[in-house]
This record gives C-alpha cells, sequence and structure tokens, in this order.
C-alpha cells in the first residue's frame, strides 16, 4: 500500500499497473499532475502477511488541488501471486 502511495506521490504510472491485479487492472492510468499527495494513514489492516494469500488495508490518503485538500478514505483488497502483492480493488468509504 505504500509503495503504491508513493508511486500516485511521484506519478509513476508504471508502477501502479506493474502492481495492480491482472484480473481487474485497466489498460492505462492517468494521474493528474495538479495532485499534490500529502499524506497516507493506515487505518486498519486485515490479513496481508507473510503466508497470507489476501489482504486488506483501509486508508486514508490526503492531497491537495489548486489549493483545496481532498481525502481519499478507501478499504483496499490485495491477492498475493507467487510472492508479489497486487492491488484487486477497493470500497471508497
Amino acid at each position: 500500500m505504500r509503495s503504491r502511495y508513493c508511486a500516485f506521490a511521484l506519478g509513476e504510472a508504471d508502477y501502479l499497473l506493474a502492481t495492480w491485479h491482472p484480473r481487474t487492472r485497466p489498460s492505462r492510468v492517468r494521474l493528474d499532475p495538479a495532485q499534490k499527495w500529502i499524506g497516507l494513514s493506515i487505518k486498519a489492516t486485515e490479513a496481508g502477511g507473510e503466508g497470507d494469500t489476501a489482504g486488506v488495508v483501509e486508508f486514508v490518503a490526503r492531497f491537495k488541488t489548486a489549493g483545496t485538500g481532498h481525502r481519499l478514505h478507501e478499504r483496499s483488497r490485495f491477492e498475493n501471486i507467487d510472492g508479489r502483492w497486487y492491488y484487486l480493488d477497493g470500497d471508497h468509504l
């Protein structure tokens, strides 16, 4: 989760695609260069440890656009495939 947040903050669309689950991966990621990511708080986790095949992360990511602050609050689901974690999908809270 933290690495994907950093990829959003740094504009690394290729990394986001590479860490997106093949079943739900879009053909491309459109990043808004006007968004300035300013913080990530992990609120809760479920599973996602060594030996698990799935996990959930609830987080709040904060960003600004044109000087206005915004929050993205989501419960993201991840799946482990051959030792690598992939973002599957999420629910906005």
